[in-house]
């Protein structure tokens, strides 16, 4: 007895056929609408690649032309600073009322000049990457005490009391003691100018971070005119300065809070602000004990030129 082979139906074979033509006819639409996809978005790479060459292009010319303008600045405004010094000492004899009352808002006029200057040039420094940090071991009481002394001479206003708490916890730290100063002082001279009457403290206190590495803060905080909450981002901003009585009478370059935040990032840190209207301001900036990726030497066995004390600047700034 013979068996029936069995076979599909011609019908069927036909619509399995049709039905993997159709399906290799999709496949190949799928694959060339990939293949545009992906020419589509090499072009725009390249495009963005393109269009990121030309802003760092254009974020080099300027900060090499901040760095240039900055630098050609100085001359004339230090010839200027030096001439109204000299005719405010009476050198060349005496000035009548006006004439000293103008010469001393020449004066006024020139460091504020120069503080936006000598802003424009580290920021210009920070964005095209040359800016050197030099960590080292170094006392925090040298350091209160360097920003002490520089103070004391513009303590003109007898209702305001400057404090530098004593560090507790903590008597050295490692990271680039200049940069820490600029920060500090920035925070100093905003607390003195916007706060009438009160005191503004200094203080330092230690604390584990989030990585489980001991911080220290630095704190300054003012009984000063505050800050609006809706502006507390934006402070950190270039050129940002909030619209107030005092703002209007005191004028600055709105870089000093900008340039403190990006100091403090330069430095593994990060800064911060609590502020309410009517009550005062803290701002703080909160750095690693030791600078992170930095060789350091033993606490202890700082170099002498460590030893002589922290390596902030001589004159005092104008905020």
């Amino acid at each position: 007895m013979m068996l029936k082979k069995d076979t599909m139906p011609i019908d069927d074979t036909v619509a399995l056929r049709d039905a993997l033509d159709s399906s290799q006819a999709q496949v190949e639409a799928l694959q060339a609408e990939l293949d545009e996809t992906n020419r589509g978005v090499l072009a725009l790479y390249a495009e963005l690649d393109t269009q990121a060459q030309q802003l760092r292009q254009a974020t080099e010319l300027k900060s090499r032309f901040l760095a240039y303008m900055s630098h050609e600045f100085r001359t004339p405004i230090s010839s200027i600073r030096s001439l109204t010094r000299l005719l405010l000492d009476r050198v060349d004899g005496p000035l009548t009322d006006e004439q000293e009352k103008q010469i001393t808002f020449i004066r006024t006029t020139s460091e504020e000049f120069a503080d936006m200057v000598n802003d424009l040039l580290d920021l210009a420094k920070v964005e095209a990457g040359r800016i050197d940090v030099s960590p080292a071991w170094f006392e925090l009481v040298d350091l209160f005490a360097a920003l002490r002394g520089m103070f004391k001479p513009v303590l003109v206003n007898p209702d305001v009391q400057l404090i530098f708490e004593e560090p507790q916890d903590i008597s050295q730290l490692f990271t680039d003691d200049a940069k820490l100063s600029q920060i500090l002082r920035n925070y100093i001279s905003n607390a003195l100018k916007f706060t009438a009457q009160g005191e503004v403290r200094v203080s330092a206190v230690t604390a584990p971070g989030t990585d489980g590495e001991d911080e220290i803060t630095f704190s300054v905080a003012d009984t000063g005119i505050g800050i609006a909450s809706e502006f507390h981002d934006a402070i950190f901003q270039d050129f940002t300065q909030i619209g107030s009585p005092i703002q209007k009478r005191l004028r600055g370059t709105g870089l000093g809070l900008s340039l403190s935040k990006r100091l403090a990032e330069l430095l593994g840190g990060r800064v911060g602000l609590r502020s309410e209207p009517g009550v005062g301001s803290v701002f703080s900036v909160t750095l690693p004990l030791r600078l992170p990726g930095a060789a350091d030497a033993a606490p202890g066995k700082a170099d002498d030129a460590a030893d002589a004390g922290p390596g902030v600047a001589t004159e005092v700034p104008d905020a």
